[in-house]
């Protein structure tokens, strides 16, 4: 502290370091590294001489970590993980030998844990040689029980857009699996998880070379014989809202259905209408106002002729992130061409989070697609 030189201790190689803990009483360091949406949890104690020795790696199941913390006296770890087929659950780790116990077994709702389908990570090229990393889940087991498609798929884009798909558990997509959908999650230019410059690859101009890694991923999911190439769903919420409305615009031919949730419409009207406190960090991710003309280029609202799927539209009627007027002009210049749907709840904000309003939302978007798909 004294002269503000820094030394790095720990720089988690090719991938992000995402959490650090420290218990100053048993001189522990506790890492967390995100490789390709996975944690990775490297622990190091501080010797005598302040040099870091590693620790035993603690015996956790492949997944998300969502929260650490130190017992009392510093030798035990515990830690809430999330696995694509298990809901997050806490272990805690004897530091010293990396022995590791469960202990929670947190509810599945009465359905049977065995019903729910891991994803594969798979990794394909994109329109200019960028490599993105996906995650494809599709209805069957691993053991090969069940119908093995074709299957519709719901290509899944996340919001943010700095987000990341990661290999958590999902109520949302198991419920699509159970109703026969695979799912596709890619993770973009743009996304979190994969560096700092990776994650500003889709910045203002950038925008559209984004939504051609989404075409790029449906274009590779052609070639997989449990997709069926015709029944292509785009899917998203928030910003993944607005890609999917930028995906049916710009490349119309490849989806059999669009569903739009929260999403963006016009990036003029979203900047003009969203909370203070949130204008100047999205017009650093999408164009200043200023440039007026950049962002009616990348809004789909300006090119919703070109949507030829059919189209689903939720919001909450009291959102101030992405104001309800954003589903509104989509739904009514879209339905001139094709079949919407539209549900606004009143009672809701940028999340749909009232356990009735997700049955509604959820069961209304599985109708859509049964019906259009």
């Amino acid at each position: 502290m004294a002269t503000g030189d820094v030394e790095v201790v720990y720089d988690g190689g090719d991938w992000n370091v995402s959490d650090v803990r420290i218990d100053h009483g048993s001189r522990t360091l506790a890492v967390a590294c995100n490789i390709e949406g996975y944690n990775d949890v490297p622990g190091f104690h501080l010797d005598a001489d302040r040099e870091l020795q590693p620790l035993p790696e603690p015996d956790l199941p492949d997944g998300v970590l969502s929260w650490r913390s130190f017992g009392s006296d510093g030798e035990s770890i515990a830690a809430a993980v999330s696995t694509p087929t298990e809901n997050t659950n806490v272990y805690v780790t004897e530091r010293d030998i990396g022995e590791t116990e469960r202990w929670t077994n947190a509810a599945t709702a009465g359905i049977p844990k065995e019903t729910f389908r891991a994803p594969e990570l798979v990794r394909f090229d994109s329109f200019d040689g960028l490599e993105v990393s996906a995650f494809l889940t599709v209805p069957t087991a691993a053991d090969g029980d069940g119908d093995r498609g074709p299957f519709p798929v719901v290509v899944d884009i996340h919001g943010g857009p700095e987000r990341q798909a990661r290999p958590s558990f999902s109520v949302l997509h198991q419920y699509f699996l159970a109703q026969g959908y695979a799912v596709f999650e890619p993770n973009v230019r743009g996304s979190s998880g994969y560096g700092r410059e990776y994650i500003n690859l889709d910045n203002a101009e950038k925008r559209m070379n984004a939504v051609a890694d989404v075409a790029a991923g449906v274009e590779w999911l052609a070639d997989r014989p449990a997709v069926d190439r015709d029944r292509v769903v785009a899917y998203g919420r928030s910003y993944g809202g607005y890609m999917v409305l930028a995906a049916l615009t710009e490349y119309p031919d490849l989806w059999a259905a669009g569903v739009d949730i929260a999403g963006v419409s016009n990036l003029v009207t979203l900047l003009e209408n969203t909370g203070e406190w949130r204008r100047e960090h999205r017009e650093a991710e999408y164009g200043s106002l200023e440039n007026e003309a950049l962002l009616d280029d990348i809004s789909p609202i300006n090119s919703v002729e070109n949507v030829h799927a059919p189209l689903c539209v939720l919001h909450g009627a009291n959102d101030s992130r992405v104001p309800v007027g954003e589903a509104e002009q989509i739904a009514r210049a879209a339905s001139e061409h094709v079949p919407v749907t539209k549900l606004v709840f009143e009672n809701e904000g940028h999340h749909i989070n009232k356990v009735e309003n997700r049955i509604t939302a959820y069961g209304t978007v599985v109708k859509f697609l049964d019906e259009h798909v």
